[in-house]
């Protein structure tokens, strides 16, 4: 009996060093503690750093490594100003910095871009930085004409289309994570 109790301890002790670790992995606390940020510091983004993210966000997978994307990060903030301006409103939540994500226009690639999306999430979690993806400014600026000369700016090639732009920028604010569904999981055994 005194084995049993024992053995069940021991059984115990591990189970809760796996949990343990398995709680206590960087990779794993950036995802959990990544939230959509809506309100930034008025403070510019390093060039460095933008350049790590996306660099980050290429080695994500992509099918057959097709690597489908095209990238324009937006530093100039006159020019968001300016567009901010044109369309009566803060379109990226005064976000000093964009990375705007485009795909070919004949509609493949949005996986992808998607998978490309979250690792430049993650990587700019990790480096102190908010981020929130946009696709309803998205559709603002393509329906637009007054916004046509931002499109023009990002010279994206006649094939490709623009497809969500991330705001990124120092967060001024730190949003608590909303429920999620776990109902909506299932494990087939």
């Amino acid at each position: 009996m005194k084995k049993m109790i024992l053995c069940i301890m021991a059984m115990m002790s591990v189970l809760t060093l796996s949990a343990q670790s398995f709680y206590e992995n960087e990779v794993i606390n950036n995802m959990m503690a990544r939230r959509s940020v809506r309100k930034y510091l008025d403070k510019s983004v390093e060039h460095e750093k933008l350049e790590v993210i996306v660099k980050c966000g290429i080695n994500a997978p992509s099918g057959m490594n097709r690597q489908p994307w095209i990238v324009r990060v937006v530093e100039d903030q006159k020019l968001i100003a300016e567009v901010n301006q044109a369309a009566g409103r803060s379109l990226f939540y005064d976000a000093p910095a964009l990375i705007c994500v485009c795909i070919p226009e004949n509609g493949g690639g949005a996986l992808d871009a998607g998978l490309l999306g979250e690792n430049m999430m993650l990587a700019a979690q990790s480096l102190g930085l908010g981020t929130c993806c946009l696709q309803g400014p998205v559709r603002f600026l393509l329906s637009n004409e007054k916004c046509k000369f931002f499109l023009d700016r990002l010279d994206i090639p006649s094939d490709y289309k623009l497809n969500y732009i991330l705001s990124i920028g120092y967060p001024n604010e730190q949003p608590n994570a909303k429920p999620r569904d776990a109902s909506k999981v299932k494990y087939i055994k």
